[in-house]
């Protein structure tokens, strides 16, 4: 299930821009990389790359055992590449691939069948159509979406395949985990490929002898286990106004049932993951007292579901948004081939659940092969109960360094420009400055947007915290890094630097 996202509606036209940057990544970024690992003081830096299952040429990409062509819609930086293989999902002792592990055993077979294994190349159709996104979404942007070419992407979310396993219909119920990719700023809790769970139940009323599928949906309700914590539900299942129901397909009583047992499944994965949070920080500290975990769903709005909800938990003295969920719609059923079903679906992010239950502060870790990280999660997998929170190698200093440069005119509001012609996305100089200098920045910025009274032109100032991971960072190592921000931003961007 999509989960509703910031979107850049700023870059629908960034497509010579965006082109620019993917082919610029793969040329200086190797060149870059070689010069800091060829030097004594910086060669701890950045991590070396790691050997590629991907190859590249000017005109096609080998992924995954398959051949695509390239056209001018083709933007993923080298650094995106690199990451394709790793798949943390899957990888046994991983926070992300144990995340997956706990939500799986909520929903177990035969009625939910796991699919953690889908190509992450997908079709525009896939990605978008066959989710009723309009032509003119801005998730469409190539600012905000990794394209190999104009009709094929990377995924940006786990929604992508949902069609497909409604028409192979292989059980009642389905979770499917992903790495999914998108272009983002940057800050401690994004990054351009992150992990998403999404699940659907449903029910196919050709199956109900009766034809009373509300109390076949409420049958399998009494079968769920029960749970002990507070839940705030102060909401009718559907509001005429707020929250409709889908009247054209679904009773009163058949959006009741199906809100009852989705509301029921969820707050059990919950309970789940919060209650294993609770016992890994007990264990950490035997004085550890928190707060009785509380939950509440509020109503919400998604484009595949119809009435929506979000559920929040009250953890650590805060209330925090978990998931989506919400009754499918329809027509996505209808477009799958399988009209006489119905059901309801959620998503959740893998790393948001991760960072809560093991602690951990910082998203990049998460992509870390210091062994430090690696031996803290080792056997978890196998053992559960053995989980424990993150403890932190070091709090590495940070190295600031602030930034500004006058946009390349016309500037953003200066309304449409010829075809081809760039216009200014802020994704794009995040992904330029990923791509130089990797997982050494920690977050970038804005603060300061000013256009000059009598020129119009247009100036952005952003401060950037490099701080690695693993070590100190020196001065100087951030100055290298910083002066090919510049560089870069300059050449391939068109942005003239402000003293």
């Amino acid at each position: 299930m999509l989960l509703a996202r910031r979107l850049c509606t700023s870059c629908l036209r960034a497509k010579s821009a965006s082109s620019s940057i993917a082919n610029s990544s793969n040329s200086y970024t190797p060149n870059f990389l070689q010069r800091i690992n060829s030097s004594r003081v910086l060669s701890r830096a950045v991590p070396t790359v790691q050997r590629r299952a991907i190859s590249t040429s000017e005109d096609t990409i080998e992924l995954n055992g398959s051949s695509y062509k390239k056209d001018s819609w083709y933007n993923i930086p080298q650094n995106v590449l690199d990451k394709i293989p790793r798949r943390l999902h899957l990888q046994k002792d991983h926070p992300i691939y144990i995340t997956r592990q706990i939500i799986e055993s909520v929903f177990p077979p035969p009625i939910y069948t796991y699919h953690n294994e889908f190509n992450p190349v997908v079709t525009t159709y896939q990605n978008f159509d066959s989710l009723g996104f309009p032509k003119d979404h801005p998730g469409r942007a190539k600012g905000d979406t990794y394209y190999i070419n104009s009709d094929t992407l990377l995924r940006t979310h786990t929604s992508a395949h949902q069609a497909d396993v409604f028409r192979a219909n292989p059980s009642e119920g389905y979770l499917i985990s992903a790495d999914v990719y998108r272009r983002d700023e940057i800050d401690k809790s994004h990054y351009p490929i992150f992990h998403q769970m999404e699940g659907a139940r449903s029910w196919d009323r050709a199956k109900v002898a009766n034809g009373d599928i509300a109390a076949t949906i409420l049958s399998d309700v009494e079968k769920l286990p029960s749970h002990p914590i507070e839940v705030q539900d102060p909401n009718p299942p559907f509001h005429d106004e707020r929250n409709p129901r889908q009247e054209a397909h679904h009773s009163p009583a058949e959006v009741e049932a199906i809100a009852a047992h989705l509301k029921r499944s969820l707050e059990l994965m919950v309970v789940e993951i919060f209650s294993r949070a609770k016992a890994a920080a007990v264990e950490a500290d035997p004085n550890y007292l928190g707060e009785p975990i509380q939950m509440r769903w509020v109503e919400a709005y998604f484009p595949f579901t119809s009435p929506s909800w979000e559920l929040e938990v009250y953890y650590d003295g805060a209330w925090l948004e978990v998931l989506g969920c919400g009754v499918v719609k329809q027509d996505l059923y209808i477009n799958a081939g399988v009209p006489s079903q119905l059901g309801w679906a959620f998503g959740i992010g893998l790393e948001r659940i991760a960072m809560l239950l093991f602690k951990i502060p910082d998203i990049r870790l998460f992509w870390s092969q210091d062994w430090r990280w690696d031996q803290q999660f080792k056997g978890v997998s196998d053992n559960l109960d053995s989980l424990r929170p993150f403890i932190p190698f070091s709090r590495y200093p940070a190295c600031s360094r602030d930034i500004s440069f006058w946009l390349p005119s016309p500037s953003p509001e200066s309304g449409d420009t010829e075809a081809g012609e760039y216009k200014w996305c802020e994704n794009d100089f995040m992904e330029i400055l990923r791509s130089v200098a990797g997982d050494t920045v920690e977050d970038a910025k804005l603060f300061d947007d000013f256009t000059h009274p009598k020129t119009g032109r247009r100036s952005v100032a952003y401060h950037i915290n490099y701080r690695s991971l693993t070590r100190t960072l020196l001065s100087k190592e951030a100055n290298v890094l910083h002066e090919e921000v510049q560089r870069s931003l300059v050449e391939k961007l068109g942005v003239e630097i402000r003293g």
